[in-house]
């Protein structure tokens, strides 16, 4: 459930892609499913699922990255779990993203889409806008 009254945690977002954009390298990334983040005060969890090509121009890699971050008085906190979900043809993903949406039962919203499509500008607009966004208090994906 999302407290609508609650911040988040500002920046937790943009820690993951980054992190996800140095781990795996930002020329690999064909696109990004952004579920909106679960909040509750100053305390959220989010999902991102990345599209990966590989070495076959007909499939693509998919992995997950779930993030939980807290704010406390003593400062922020994200932990990031990735996981590899396995292998597809690139027309199956979208269906793919509509099914873990529903799956999660009214939990998230439907994810944001982005094609990175190797492109380094691509993925720097995208952190551009979030770093933004994240000064921004009250405001979201």
């Amino acid at each position: 459930m999302t407290d609508p009254s609650g911040p988040g945690v500002p920046g937790a977002l943009a820690d993951t892609l980054r992190m996800l954009g140095e781990r795996l390298g930002v020329a690999r990334i064909d696109r990004l499913w952004i579920f909106p983040p679960l909040i509750r005060g100053r305390r959220e969890s989010g999902l991102v699922a990345a599209s990966l090509y590989t070495a076959s121009a007909g499939r693509r890699r998919l992995l997950s990255a779930a993030y939980t971050a807290e704010e406390t008085g003593r400062g922020v906190t994200v932990t990031h779990d990735v996981d590899e979900q396995g292998e597809a043809a690139p027309e199956r993903l979208p269906r793919v993203m509509d099914g873990v949406a529903r799956r999660a039962g009214g939990r998230t919203g439907e994810p944001r889409e982005v094609a990175v499509e190797r492109a380094t500008e691509a993925f720097e607009e995208l952190m551009s806008e979030l770093e933004a966004e994240s000064l921004r208090p009250g405001t979201g994906l």
